[in-house]
């Protein structure tokens, strides 16, 4: 029997979802325009439409090739690895119809895990709305025993439209475990305060505590702006949090960044467990920092995953980590 359960953001990773790298750039005017994309990522979009692989061929090979690194290094570590299918014919051909493209190319945001429960949230963009469909299987196949808790968030309210905000929205990059202590960000970007009271209802029932985290507009996740490094050591950025850090890690050692290196994702690693840590290997204060308290640190080339948006930790999902 196959068990899920993440106690925490760096309890040793045990199995994992890694992304595919399918991407239809939006045709729908507007579908793109947030803050949080990089001038790089404004660029290659501007004007622009269509699958990545067709529009930038040898820009989608390094990108697949991220994701086989990621997982050499991961299955290093005795972590399985499992991976999402990719998109059918019809799922793509549906994409193209409605204009709002489609997306298949981060494993965080569609579910997330807490404990031994296997959640399925909205995503805010319509585009990416339909990416827990190529995991829907892993997620199956994981709750497929008496033990599983297997919930999904209720369906967005589109009544005023497909951009209504009312939600509710809950994606797991905006999720970060720690113990019983389930913190949730919200910047008008991803998730939204319904998504968040709907979570809080639903884990009061397992005593968790879910302490919600108001963001600076520009950025996207929690993720983007926090990472639970090991117990007492944390990477994050000052600016992004409006009412300070939450009250529990207040104590904890700090490494600041600032929000411009928060858009390039240098919160976004990956624990691999509380003295291993993969980040990008261009992000080279950062690997000084961690490695002058005790940290090993892994790096890889994730260029082409953070132009689209997202780095280690956006794609993958833990499905088990735990300190047995």
């Amino acid at each position: 029997m196959r068990i899920n359960f993440v106690e925490s953001e760096f309890a040793p990773l045990k199995r994992v979802v890694l992304a595919q790298s399918q991407f239809y750039i939006p045709e729908e005017e507007g579908a793109l325009e947030t803050n949080f994309l990089s001038e790089s990522n404004h660029n290659l979009f501007e004007n622009k439409f269509g699958d990545v692989a067709d529009l930038y061929p040898e820009m989608q090979n390094k990108w697949d090739k991220e994701k086989e690194n990621m997982e050499q290094l991961l299955t290093a570590y005795g972590v399985e690895v499992l991976r999402p299918r990719k998109l059918t014919d019809y799922e793509k051909a549906l994409g193209k119809e409605t204009g709002q493209g489609y997306a298949n190319f981060f494993s965080r945001d569609p579910f997330f895990t807490v404990g031994p429960l296997l959640i399925e949230g909205n995503l805010r963009f319509p585009h990416r709305r339909l990416e827990i469909l190529p995991m829907r299987n892993i997620l199956l196949a994981e709750s497929n025993h008496v033990e599983a808790l297997y919930l999904a968030a209720p369906q967005p309210d589109t009544s005023q439209g497909a951009h209504s905000e009312t939600g509710p929205f809950l994606e797991g990059g905006d999720v970060l475990v720690y113990g019983k202590t389930i913190f949730v960000g919200y910047s008008g970007l991803a998730s939204n305060l319904n998504g968040i009271l709907w979570l809080k209802a639903l884990l009061a029932h397992w005593d968790y505590e879910v302490v919600p985290v108001r963001l600076h507009p520009d950025i996207l996740h929690l993720d983007c702006a926090l990472s639970l490094v090991r117990e007492g050591l944390m990477i994050y950025c000052e600016e992004a949090f409006l009412d300070g850090i939450p009250e529990v890690l207040t104590s904890w050692d700090k490494i600041t960044i600032s929000l411009k290196e928060a858009s390039l994702l240098m919160a976004n690693g990956l624990p691999i467990n509380e003295s291993v840590y993969v980040t990008d290997q261009s992000f080279t204060t950062l690997i000084e920092s961690l490695e002058s308290y005790g940290m090993k640190v892994e790096t890889l080339d994730y260029e082409i995953s953070r132009i689209f948006g997202g780095s280690f930790r956006c794609t993958t999902q833990a499905l088990l980590r735990v300190n047995r």
